[in-house]
């Protein structure tokens, strides 16, 4: 699908609020700005698919720590009379088991998107099916899960003649739209809220961290250090200072390369967004640092000469499973000897990788086309297959993403009147909505991770190449 661009069509107006959920508002999908998504499906198949998604979805929530509400009173959970669960309102029962029954998790986003169903604290019931996501389906039907999950389209695969359209699908919809929800360094990537972190355990020739749990008392004002913060340390590993060569592979809106710049580094960034180029020169030349800062549209294959040190910040996410080596092999090239690398990633366990890698989900269809998240042991693999990079550190930091999100949402909340004059109505506001907090529960739960990897060059025997599994 054609990933919905602003337009001028409005739907009634939503609270403001950050905690509103759009609770009191029934939106008018248009149908050429969401084809497909107005139409609840129908016919013989889709209802027989729908009284089982009904039957296998009332089982597993019965178990559940969620408070599911139907129209008729019908209440299912695992503890009726706890106030405090969260509360997930079913509106239109048949359209909502129609699109689960047809398309599963695709078809769960897609009607909260038509509010078919909502909640007031979205996140805390998307966390709640996140936490038991392994068990929500039955043994027997997962192991039939390649006949009845959807498949990436080639088109989105991430191939280099596909990675711009992918990346402008998201990082192209709008600065004004990005500015509304981030603070004023233009950062969209995880906060470090705290720079204390504690080491797990060695394994091997790797240092496992933990950054400390962030407190939730944090507020918008607080972003902006965390963001600093954040890239500091990451420049820090990667060594970056007075003369360094520094490759940064995904621009963002620029606030790493004039983090850098004031060190007095020399640094060329890639980017595949038109958007972000723009502003992210914008911010570099309002800082003074466009003598020392190149930044071109680019795809990382791309990319020439060699580096001292290279960052590349939530990027990898975007390569897809089936470049990894060529990603890492084009690291490893451009790296000047001696250099190091720095990553910030999005990770998954490794089992549920594998399991998942060839599913297209809510999140490709309607956020990141082409995406898919690594696990650390398959970085480490590739790495040591394919390239003589070696990862030496990893800082685990996935409550900071989750807090991250949660002043994001907030943010974007409270901008709703502002995002709707931008020509975003109320599916996309519902939508966006539902990413972030969809996102703040993965990493609330653990069910996702994001870490700082520092990885060094070792020596390197290319005989031993081979694919990871």
């Amino acid at each position: 699908m054609t990933h919905p661009q602003p337009n001028t069509m409005h739907d009634a107006p939503v609270s403001g609020g950050a905690n509103s959920e759009f609770a009191d508002s029934t939106p008018v999908v248009d149908a050429v700005t969401w084809p497909g998504l107005c139409d609840v499906p129908t016919g013989l198949r889709a209802t027989a698919a729908a009284k089982v998604a009904d039957r296998l979805f009332r089982r597993a929530a019965g178990h559940l720590d969620v408070r599911i509400e139907y129209p008729d009173g019908t209440l299912v959970g695992v503890d009726h009379d706890r106030t405090i669960l969260p509360r997930m309102i079913i509106r239109k029962p048949d359209a909502f088991m129609r699109r689960v029954g047809r398309d599963g998790l695709i078809g769960f986003g897609e009607s909260y998107m038509a509010g078919e169903w909502t909640s007031p604290d979205l996140a805390g019931v998307l966390g709640v099916f996140a936490s038991r996501m392994a068990n929500l389906i039955p043994r027997p039907l997962q192991a039939l899960r390649g006949l009845y999950v959807s498949r990436h389209p080639s088109q989105e695969i991430g191939a280099e003649q596909n990675t711009r359209s992918n990346i402008s699908r998201h990082y192209d919809l709008s600065n004004e739209l990005f500015a509304l929800f981030l603070d004023e360094t233009m950062t969209y990537s995880s906060a470090l809220f705290a720079s204390n972190p504690t080491k797990v355990r060695q394994a091997g020739k790797v240092s496992v961290l933990r950054a400390p749990v962030p407190q939730t008392s944090h507020t918008a004002d607080d972003l902006l250090p965390a963001q600093r913060r954040k890239i500091d340390r990451l420049l820090d590993a990667a060594g970056v200072r007075r003369g360094t060569r520094l490759l940064e592979v995904g621009t963002g809106w620029g606030e790493l390369c004039i983090r850098a710049a004031e060190r007095g580094a020399v640094v060329r960034s890639v980017t595949l967004s038109s958007e972000q180029q723009r502003l992210a020169r914008e911010r570099v030349a309002e800082a003074g640092y466009s003598e020392s800062v190149r930044i071109d549209l680019l795809d990382y294959r791309s990319v020439d000469g060699e580096y001292d040190a290279i960052v590349s910040v939530e990027m990898i996410e975007a390569v897809g499973h089936q470049y990894w080596e060529t990603y890492f092999r084009t690291l490893d090239d451009l790296l000047a000897p001696g250099g190091r690398v720095a990553l910030q990633a999005i990770t998954m366990p490794h089992d549920r990788m594998l399991r998942t890698r060839n599913t297209y989900t809510w999140i490709h269809k309607y956020i990141f086309p082409g995406g898919f998240l690594p696990s650390t042991e398959v970085i480490e693999s590739v790495t040591e297959r394919h390239t003589a990079l070696r990862v030496r550190e990893r800082l685990s930091m996935g409550q900071h993403y989750a807090e991250t999100l949660r002043l994001w949402k907030e943010r974007f909340g409270a901008h709703s009147t502002q995002a709707e004059s931008l020509g975003f109505d109320e599916t996309f506001r519902r939508m966006w909505h539902f990413y972030l907090s969809y996102s703040e529960a993965g990493f609330r739960s653990g069910y996702i991770d994001v870490q700082q990897i520092v990885l060094e060059r070792d020596s390197y025997d290319h005989s031993r190449s081979q694919s990871w599994p």
